[in-house]
């Protein structure tokens, strides 16, 4: 009996190790093209909220931190588009914590003037059929920030119609929309205080403790 117990407990060891040792080389086998179609996404992402002409520099490698209320709670990243030397824009990653749901997370690309150059959600959880009119795939409202320019913080034209914007509510859904403006707007009038910052931001590969 002890004998046969140790049989099949050599038996277990064996093939735990083999799997344990089949899945280590699966995920190193898969870990540079599961990378590679991350940073090809992130590329695509980046192309609709920053036109590629503007800049000449690796953006995904001009990566940097931030503490900023002005774009939500908690650290988010930012990345520099450089002209040859000059910084001359910047895509953030912002929240809009007042959604219908939830907060909703976006990524802005905006000059250092005020204008925004794009936006998307990368997530959310507001109601199918009303708050997810956000989505690209839904339809093309969240298109329409490119090429606005904020006139300052005051700038009244920066809300929803009901409030007496300029930009269009959803029917039966007037928060989502709201949420999504207000945080464009911070994440725009930000943009302009970045450029003094710049040089002192630490980048994504550093230690923030």
């Amino acid at each position: 009996m002890l004998k046969t117990i140790q049989k099949h407990g050599t038996t277990l060891a064996v093939f735990a190790a083999l799997t344990t040792g089949l899945t280590a080389m699966v995920n190193a086998l898969t870990k540079t093209t599961i990378d590679n179609q991350a940073l090809l996404q992130q590329k695509q992402l980046f192309d609709q909220v920053l036109p590629a002409e503007l800049y000449d520099n690796d953006l995904q490698q001009s990566c940097f931190v931030v503490s900023a209320p002005a774009l939500g709670a908690g650290e988010k990243q930012l990345w520099v588009a450089l002209k040859g030397d000059t910084p001359v824009a910047v895509v953030m990653q912002a929240t809009a914590p007042d959604g219908y749901s939830g907060a909703i997370q976006l990524l802005v690309g905006a000059d250092f003037h005020g204008k925004v150059l794009g936006t998307r959600v990368t997530e959310h959880h507001e109601t199918p059929g009303l708050g997810d009119k956000i989505e690209t795939r839904i339809s093309d409202w969240i298109t329409h920030f490119a090429g606005k320019v904020i006139q300052g913080s005051d700038d009244a034209t920066w809300a929803v119609k009901k409030d007496g914007g300029q930009f269009d509510q959803f029917t039966g859904a007037t928060i989502t929309p709201r949420a999504v403006v207000n945080a464009v707007k911070r994440a725009g009038l930000y943009a302009q205080t970045l450029p003094p910052q710049l040089a002192a931001l630490p980048s994504c590969g550093e230690s923030h403790e």
